[in-house]
């Protein structure tokens, strides 16, 4: 009977595996004493046995049962092992090669051919090491890790002697003392080695003049041109993320794991703004965007989803959404607090550094405890002189209407009894690198008006004035700019001197007027928005509770309602040039109306829904108009045109539907989510943002 090709197979396997033992193991012991020559053909027929071992490989996994001249028992079992003889085969043959390499064995292999053979010696090394049964298998693989330490050992080298003779360090990581005499640093800081023990733990000076205790492994020399180069995006995609926890002193054998590797991968981790503040591009108390990041999660934290209506712990009945059958409308709601808060300006604003273009200055502001976020994110963009750079100002001069965008009057309202509720601020610009085109966000420093005092009282409206902090809102006692020292044994004139070179934030509070008072009262119970579109929010709530409370046949129906404006408003709560159109366009339209009109409700209602048909809905279903882009001033001006071309025509035409029936027109393709409310969808996200 013919032997099965698979134990064929598994006989040249073994052939092989003899003349790579026999042969090429015996004479790499002894290569030390072989003549250059020798070692080149001994690499040679290393790349041989490499070939031979692909080929096997490959002819093993085209074999299938079918083609044994005779039947053979577990053939899929002895194909697997197979297999994994030829694996074996393939990591030690690679071993070899960088063993070989080392040596200089060949001038002709590339470095580009060595890292990548290295790469895929250790990646099949860690996915077959706990298969190795034979005590052979064992011994090759501690001669691997052999060679491995000793890669690592030569790198230590390397960067021991670097480090032996540099001062400047830059720290890798976050690191909090832990015994008295450490010194606690931020990732990012530059500091002064003043001595250099063995245990690892070096004395070190920070630009403070604080003194202390520092591990070495959080350590890195500093060099400009060196950190420029490894701070690219290529490897900050390439990396993994570092937990940055520091064991208390251990011994310098169990903390030596390639200092140079581990400087190099914690470098290539470093976020944009940690690379701007490494090279100074902006001042230390800078920070990545805290409120910018909680906008980009998702729709949590966005007005439209606070605009819905919340239900109650049973899910039976609207929570914030109540009919009032004596008023034929949805009842007014007292909350906890329900203020107007008007931003004044902020003063001494640092300027970053000349290597980044700012796009946009603005201040985002929501309801906060402390830990977090109770409301949805405003934002309020800033306006500034070049004259007076570090000055911003709110609410400037326009004619017409003033853009939603840069109206500094604000309303707040929250149902939550909180007593370390308040106001977080922080200010915030967006930024393009114009070297490497990188666009980002950055915090320029934040401050927290605390809303209720000790005793539980709200606090009284008047103007404030807040001093600024750095780093996040999670962080405290950090200087937006630590240049700037506060002087406290100096004399007065002195210290209202340095007072003034400090950034803060001027706000006012104050309370509104019956009037405006009853409109909020009819919003949801938190939310935070501009005081210029109240009126619109409120005809949006009184045909929410139209639709959702009287005109709905049954409580428990919960099919989908034909209904445009329910449908689509949110949308605008994200697209304030939309929201301005429609505010221009209802208040065109109001000042038609006769005085009867104006008090009768449910006309105004009506018009109302006429008024948003002629303008923000085509709009928003419009293809002519640029998808919207934060701080993209091409993009907003030419939505800007062409939204005011649009109401031009659309009020030449006296209303939208010349435009909609226009063959010049093109809409995006129609789905029913443009004219669908969906009680159970939307209810939903309103849950879960609470």
């Amino acid at each position: 009977m013919d032997m099965p090709l698979v134990h064929r197979h598994n006989a040249a396997t073994r052939a092989l595996q003899m003349s790579l033992f026999d042969g090429l193991l015996d004479t790499l012991n002894q290569q030390e004493a072989l003549e250059p020559a020798n070692r080149t053909a001994i690499y040679q027929r290393c790349l041989w046995l490499k070939k031979s071992v692909e080929e096997n490989k490959e002819t093993l996994q085209n074999l299938k049962k079918t083609d044994e001249p005779a039947p053979v028992g577990n053939y899929d079992q002895r194909k697997q092992d197979e297999e994994k003889r030829l694996v074996k085969l393939a990591k030690q043959l690679e071993k070899l090669t960088v063993v070989l390499e080392r040596e200089n064995v060949t001038r002709d292999y590339t470095e580009d051919q060595k890292a990548q053979e290295v790469s895929q010696t250790e990646q099949e090394s860690d996915g077959e090491e706990d298969e190795d049964d034979d005590d052979d298998d064992s011994d090759e693989e501690e001669s691997g890790e052999e060679d491995e330490v000793g890669d690592e050992g030569e790198d230590e080298d390397e960067s021991d002697e670097e480090a032996a003779t540099a001062k400047e360090f830059i720290t890798l990581g976050d690191f909090q003392s832990q015994q008295e005499g450490d010194l606690t640093f931020k990732k990012g800081e530059i500091l002064q080695i003043l001595d250099k023990k063995a245990d690892g733990w070096w004395i070190a000076e920070n630009c403070k003049g604080n003194k202390g205790l520092v591990p070495k492994t959080y350590l890195q020399v500093y060099k400009m041109e060196t950190l420029r180069q490894e701070i690219s995006e290529e490897e900050v995609e390439g990396m993994d993320e570092t937990t940055g926890n520091s064991p208390r002193r251990k011994s310098s054998r169990t903390g030596s794991v390639s200092q140079l590797n581990s400087a190099r991968k914690a470098m290539a981790e470093m976020s944009a703004t940690d690379a701007l503040m490494t090279i100074g591009a902006i001042p230390a108390g800078f920070r990545a965007s805290t409120l910018f990041h909680h906008l980009e999660e998702g729709k949590q934290y966005h007005a439209s989803s606070f605009l819905q209506p919340d239900l109650t712990p049973s899910q039976l009945t609207f929570k914030d959404l109540v009919w009032d059958p004596e008023k034929n409308s949805i009842q007014a709601r007292q909350t906890h607090f329900s203020l107007i808060l008007t931003l004044w300006s902020c003063k001494m604003i640092p300027l970053p550094g000349t290597s980044i273009q700012v796009l946009s200055r603005h201040i985002r502001l929501c309801l906060f405890d402390g830990n977090k976020v109770l409301s949805n994110i405003h934002t309020v963009r800033a306006t500034w002189q070049p004259k007076n750079s570090k000055t911003w100002t709110f609410s400037p001069r326009v004619a017409g209407l003033l853009p939603s965008l840069l109206d500094g009057d604000c309303f707040v309202r929250s149902g939550l009894p909180s007593p370390e509720i308040g106001i977080l601020f922080e200010l915030g610009v967006t930024y393009i690198r114009s070297s490497i085109g990188e666009k980002g966000e950055l915090s320029c420093g934040w401050a927290f008006l605390k809303l209720f005092d000790s005793n539980g009282a709200p606090i009284p409206t008047k103007t404030y004035e807040l001093p600024l902090n750095g780093g996040t809102p999670y962080e405290k006692g950090i200087e937006v700019d630590p240049s700037i020292v506060r002087r406290a044994n100096i004399g007065v004139f002195h210290q209202m001197m340095t007072l003034r070179k400090q950034p803060r934030l001027l706000v006012k509070l104050r309370s509104s007027d019956s009037r405006r008072r009853e409109m909020l009262n009819l919003l949801p119970e938190t939310l935070i928005g501009s005081l210029c579109n109240v009126h619109l929010l409120v005809f949006y709530r009184q045909i929410l509770g139209d639709t959702l409370l009287k005109d709905r046949v049954s409580r428990q129906n919960a099919d989908l309602i034909c209904s445009p404006v329910l449908a689509t408003f949110p949308r605008l709560m994200e697209q304030p040039d939309i929201m301005d159109a429609l505010r221009s366009a209802w208040a065109e339209k109001e000042s038609t109306l006769k005085r009867p009109e104006k008090r009768d409700g449910e006309f105004l209602k009506s018009v109302f829904l006429q008024v948003y048909h002629d303008s923000a809905y085509p709009l928003l279903q419009s293809t002519f108009l640029r998808e919207p882009k934060w701080a993209e001033d091409e993009v907003e001006a030419s939505r800007w045109k062409m939204i005011a071309d649009f109401l031009k025509q659309s009020r030449e035409h006296e209303g939208a539907l010349y435009y909609l029936l226009s063959p010049e027109s093109i809409h995006e393709a129609f789905d029913v989510s443009e004219i669908t409310y969906n009680i159970l969808s939307e209810v939903k996200k309103a849950v879960a943002s609470v």
